[in-house]
């Protein structure tokens, strides 16, 4: 570690989150210490932090206390957090319709978020201080498994309009001491990307830092052009906010030669879950609890699909228990190889609306209609949208060498998949654009009531 990252970890970095009433400093030490307590220890402490805060807003919280009482829940009884399947699961329709019986009695300063909608169900939901600082405690801690810490120059591809949004001097200022620098991730044009590769080039970061698809889109660019970003002293990749394709791991480690971390959690859930270098998601444990559940809303079983339940234990004054993400996941059964007592997510396999639903009713992944196009000569952006059970629409930007047998091949394989009565039609395009997030999505299905989460989840 340099003097200069040792500084902005230890004096700068912690002035900052006094100054802004967090206690990250103190969360984050105390999450690398439970970090390696037993699978036991850590679920017995997560047992009484989950007793404790259902306690907390059965008494300030007007919404809980109203459902507690309705339901006939003790919050005092609950021994751990199986518990929680007495009580229903929470929607992004619930909290748009008791935004303020959500909030606390009693409760500190309050900011207002918002998703960015990109499932169509944009959400306001507001953050205290103590949810603030877990994610800046959770998100450190599994920096630093990877040898790098704040300070280390960093470059983040990323494009929410909040963060874009939000940069004014203050800001500036604060990013620039700790070697932040950010690169605005809405338009991955042949221009911007030249600019992206020089802006890495000149500025030689320890990390990089973004979406998986903007950051592929960047190497693909690299590589295609010949320009070395191996020699760079890059450590490691951090990629979230989408699913990481097997394909982008590997085109992302090899152009900068590094390791790709992956993460998963969203702005209303939280940092949910990271990668250590011996390659296992780690749940946060110590704050979140993750369920996964069937369409019966009934648990999974681990090492089996089902719909990610989040409850947050650090969101007392505006809670969010049993939330539904709307992501697909499967946790794992076997402890991680580091030694770390953390449960295991063993995959995300993405959105409910990232998977597409046969003529006769079979739901899969889209990946079983990516393969096809992925592969093909000359595809250089592609999307898949499920337009109605009965038609889909491939959006495609393509170079010289696609052809019409590859058109063929892509109607032929999808009628293979969703079945010969559905209407597959291919669009070549100049453009495909990112959500108004910045982020990518593949897979894009409108089709209803996807039953993701028994037999068929894997396609």
């Amino acid at each position: 570690m340099s003097w200069y990252t040792g500084m902005c970890s230890g004096f700068l970095f912690p002035l900052h989150e006094r100054l802004k009433g967090h206690d990250s400093v103190a969360r984050r030490k105390a999450l690398e210490e439970s970090q390696w307590w037993s699978a036991d220890r850590l679920a017995d402490h997560q047992a009484r932090r989950l007793r404790d805060f259902l306690v907390d807003i059965g008494a300030r919280v007007p919404y809980y206390r109203d459902l507690f009482e309705r339901a006939g829940f003790v919050p005092q009884s609950v021994r751990g957090t199986v518990d929680l399947a007495a009580l229903p699961l929470l929607g992004k329709p619930e909290i748009r319709d008791n935004a303020d019986r959500l909030k606390a009695e009693g409760h500190g300063p309050l900011t207002r978020y918002n998703t960015g909608g990109s499932s169509g169900e944009p959400l306001i939901f507001y953050m205290g201080k103590g949810r603030k600082s877990h994610d800046v405690a959770a998100k450190w801690r599994a920096t630093r498994w990877w040898d790098v810490d704040i300070g280390d120059r960093e470059l983040v591809v990323w494009g929410s309009p909040i963060e874009l949004g939000a940069q004014d001097r203050i800001r500036r200022l604060r990013d620039g001491l700790l070697r932040s620098h950010l690169l605005p991730a809405f338009e991955m044009s042949e221009r911007n990307l030249e600019r992206f590769v020089e802006a890495i080039r000149a500025t030689r970061p320890v990390m990089l830092f973004g979406y998986p698809s903007s950051l592929s889109l960047i190497a693909r660019h690299a590589r295609a052009r010949n320009v070395d970003l191996g020699h760079l002293g890059i450590r490691v990749v951090f990629v979230t906010s989408e699913k990481l394709y097997a394909e982008q791991r590997a085109l992302i480690s090899e152009v900068f030669a590094c390791p790709v971390a992956n993460g998963y959690g969203a702005r209303d859930a939280g940092f949910i879950a990271h990668e250590c270098p011996s390659g296992s998601l780690h749940i946060s444990a110590e704050d979140i609890v993750v369920e996964t559940v069937g369409t019966d809303g009934r648990h999974t079983q681990p090492g089996e699909a089902g719909e990610i339940v989040v409850t947050h234990l650090a969101t007392a004054d505006f809670p969010f228990v049993r939330y539904r993400t709307g992501d697909v996941g499967v946790l794992g059964v076997k402890t991680c190889a580091c030694g770390r007592g953390l449960p295991v997510l063993e995959d995300v396999q993405g959105r409910t609306t990232d998977f597409v639903v046969a003529h006769d009713g079979t739901v899969m992944h889209g990946l079983a209609l990516i393969y096809t196009v992925r592969d093909l000569p000359g595809v250089e952006r592609f999307r898949i949208e499920q337009v109605s059970i009965d038609r889909t629409v491939v959006k495609l930007v393509v170079g010289p060498a696609f052809d019409r047998s590859s058109e063929e091949r892509i109607v032929r394989d999808f009628k293979a998949r969703l079945g010969e009565v559905v209407e597959v039609r291919v669009e070549k395009v100049s453009e495909i654009a990112s959500e108004s997030s910045g982020k990518f999505r593949y897979v894009v299905s409108r089709v209803k009531g996807l039953a993701v989460g028994r037999d068929n989840e894997r396609g």
